[in-house]
């Protein structure tokens, strides 16, 4: 039995991977922000030199940088999830382009957590570690990061 016409199968299963792509960019959003949540917890529970960590403003910094970061990402994702349920002829690219940035972003704000926990990242207890590790991997599936980019030059490009 078919599951549409005749040589639409390329297109059917695109619009699978597409799918797919943003399923990737969404977990990849949900760990960072669990470890971007860790690590507000952490630093505001760690004290040095008679203060809490959290109320130290370069650390604040970077916590605003993380939560900016994955606001962006998430709008991105949202904006490809809706041009791939409208049928948009962008939405490949666009898929693309959340898929790759959403992942980047993801594990570079673990990874930042990771650093925020100092020494403590590293132990199984705190939950970091294995975000990082679990994230990493997002970069590669649906589609390394590379062929995300081949992607989103590839529409950029094709009509010039």
């Amino acid at each position: 039995r078919r599951l549409g016409a005749e040589g639409d199968g390329f297109r059917m299963a695109m619009t699978a991977l597409n799918g797919g792509r943003l399923g990737i960019a969404a977990c990849s959003l949900g760990g960072a922000q669990s470890a971007l949540d860790r690590s507000l917890a952490h630093l505001a529970d760690r004290e040095a030199f008679g203060a809490r960590l959290l109320d130290a403003q370069a650390l604040q910094f970077r916590l605003a940088d993380m939560a900016t970061e994955l606001t962006a990402a998430r709008a991105l994702v949202r904006t490809a999830a809706q041009a791939l349920d409208n049928g948009d002829p962008q939405a490949a690219q666009l898929c693309a382009m959340a898929k790759r940035f959403a992942t980047d972003t993801g594990f570079t704000v673990a990874d930042r957590a990771l650093q925020l926990h100092g020494g403590y990242g590293y132990l199984s207890e705190y939950g970091i570690e294995k975000i990082v590790r679990d994230l990493r991997v997002h970069q590669i599936l649906e589609g390394t990061n590379e062929i995300m980019r081949v992607i989103v030059a590839r529409g950029l490009t094709e009509n010039l």
